[in-house]
């Protein structure tokens, strides 16, 4: 039986993590309780979109006031644009929503019940909601945006301004809420922007936590733990930050985007980290994108110590001796740039592979401690299909880089099934060298019950061990 999992420290902690970027928060002083309301953001990168399957970014938290205990967590499948504590029940009103982009004004008014933490989804269909505040016991009044922007004006501008009665708004049935009940006086509302909200909850969570500035932490997308016993990490926002042992900061690199691979090089004395580059300013006349690349890091202090420009976003594979690839995931599917190969010393990319496509799903493939440089190949004309395992060789048997197959992806060759690919480890003796890595089984219904899996592989043939 597998032992128990104990937490040595946390590294990061603050007030308020559990909800990511605040978006709305209510404080009830005579119940000594903050609701906020925020979001995670998205488990996808330009390197990997893997670990979307099920995933709602968008969290409400209860905690209390004194000591900032968060008591409870929900999931909102809609952004959260308000909150608003009953008067006497243990009851909040959540509301949400968001345009579709193209026709509909969708979203939930949620009640969460703070005693047993229920979450009850109360209009019967889908209605953004924009503003809850209470009216006495029994009413609740809410504005709430046209179910479209085809048959309103100023739909974008404007909201039905509504007053929902119930004698007990403790116990309102799901989706008893109906749509004829959501009619009212057309007024003008202003939706603030998302930095807007964004800037309010920060504000408020700062004076809530007794700090002059809060920030939220983001994803943390990579981490790395060094023989010294520090912990290397990279985040939103963070190119690269080391944690020592004792769970102090040692230095942190900040980032406007932040890194989202690390790579420890032989010896850990520095380290790849692979940024990402999205975001547009405008300069001059027109919006710019900066080109993504890959810094390296002094792992002492934190200096940058030199970058690859690159012309597309790449992922990082790397071996124990030091050689890195990076392997472009931009542009076409079919046509993907060659993939550039960096010596152990670090310079200017030495030479270039051509592995073909790269598909968000189905190639991200980083495996720690390897011996090789292991990346994952499909079909010439549809590179998600047909997927095998292949090393690619620095320096070939004529000298140049050379690709080499090792085994398909799926280890059961009778099956008919999609596989898609995930992280992994080399592992075992100088005589036997294993694969371990998971991924999942395609369904086109989602990820299904008993579709994800951990297997353990020869190096030599693939066979399942």
């Amino acid at each position: 039986m597998p032992g128990s999992l104990t937490i040595l420290r946390v590294l990061g902690n603050r007030p308020f993590a559990e909800i990511g970027v605040p978006s709305a928060v209510a404080v009830s002083e005579e119940r000594g309780l903050v609701v906020v309301g925020g979001d995670l953001g998205y488990l996808q990168w330009s390197g990997c979109g893997t670990a979307t399957s099920g995933w709602r970014p968008y969290r409400v938290g209860v905690y209390g006031r004194g000591d900032l205990r968060c008591h409870w967590i929900v999931e909102s499948r809609w952004p959260v644009h308000c909150l608003a504590f009953h008067p006497t029940l243990p009851v909040v009103a959540i509301g949400t929503g968001a345009y579709d982009g193209g026709y509909s004004f969708e979203g939930e008014l949620l009640l969460l019940n703070l005693r047993s933490g229920q979450l009850t989804s109360v209009i019967r269909g889908a209605r953004e909601v924009l503003h809850v505040a209470g009216q006495g016991q029994q009413a609740l009044r809410v504005v709430v945006a046209p179910p479209d922007d085809d048959d309103f004006d100023e739909a974008h501008m404007h909201g039905f301004d509504v007053v929902i009665e119930r004698f007990d708004w403790s116990d309102v049935a799901r989706g008893s809420v109906r749509q004829d009940e959501l009619r009212g006086q057309w007024i003008e509302f202003e939706r603030p922007t998302d930095e807007e909200a964004t800037s309010r909850g920060v504000e408020s969570l700062a004076v809530l936590a007794g700090k002059p500035c809060w920030e939220p932490r983001r994803q943390v997308w990579d981490v790395h733990g060094l023989q010294d016993g520090r912990v290397l990490d990279c985040l939103d926002g963070v190119l690269a930050e080391a944690w020592l042992p004792d769970g102090r900061l040692q230095w942190c690199v900040p980032d406007e985007e932040g890194g989202r691979q690390l790579v420890v090089r032989a010896g850990e004395l520095d380290a790849w980290v692979n940024v990402e580059r999205w975001r547009e300013s405008w300069v001059g006349t027109q919006w710019v994108t900066q080109p993504p690349l890959t810094t390296r890091v002094s792992l002492a202090d934190g200096k940058v110590l030199g970058s690859l420009p690159l012309n597309s976003p790449a992922a990082l594979t790397t071996r124990d001796d030091g050689w890195l690839m990076l392997r472009s995931t931009g542009g076409d599917r079919r046509g993907a740039e060659p993939a550039l190969l960096v010596g152990p010393a670090g310079q200017a990319p030495q030479a270039r592979v051509p592995l073909g496509g790269f598909d968000l799903a189905n190639h991200p493939f980083p495996i720690r401690h390897s011996r090789q440089l292991l990346v994952l190949q499909g079909d010439k004309r549809e590179p998600w299909r047909d997927k095998w395992v292949v090393a690619v060789d620095p320096a070939g048997p004529d000298g140049r880089p050379a690709v080499r197959r090792l085994f398909p992806l799926d280890w059961d060759t009778k099956g008919a099934r999609h596989l898609f690919d995930g992280p992994g480890i080399e592992v075992g003796t100088e005589e036997s060298r294993d694969l371990v890595h998971a991924g999942s089984v395609h369904d086109g219904a989602g990820l299904l019950p008993g579709n994800a899996f951990v297997v353990r592989r020869s190096l030599e043939d693939g066979a399942a061990r």
